[in-house]
């Protein structure tokens, strides 16, 4: 059986495409000053990412922990359901790396979504 590999990774840093797999933006808004091309994003599924009002909530000085029960509520949400199922088809097929623009992928929000897919 194939080991589940899911890297996360600032979708600011150069694409690696031998180890990448499928490039997948989690953030709800587009990374500021990085164009399309140079992003090399095969896959943006908005709604398993954060609401605005949950990053708002967060960034007013909600806490990492409570913002993981919050995050992964939305996800049990009926408006993520296909695109949970969408990620996780990709994540069985091989490798996927999750792109964020925060500064420290593995204490954000996509540390909680590569959890909750098997990463």
């Amino acid at each position: 059986m194939q080991k589940t590999v899911i890297r996360m990774r600032r979708v600011y840093d150069a694409p690696e495409p031998e180890a990448d797999g499928v490039r997948v933006l989690v953030d709800r808004l587009w990374p500021r000053g990085l164009s399309k091309e140079a992003a090399a994003v095969d896959e943006w599924p908005r709604a398993v990412t954060p609401s605005a009002e949950l990053r708002k909530w967060f960034h007013g000085g909600g806490s990492a922990g409570e913002f993981r029960e919050r995050y992964l509520a939305e996800l049990a949400g009926p408006g993520a359901e296909a695109e949970l199922g969408r990620l996780r088809e990709l994540v069985a097929a091989g490798p996927v790396t999750l792109l964020t623009a925060v500064k420290d992928p593995a204490s954000s929000h996509a540390a909680v979504l590569a959890e909750l897919l098997g990463g």
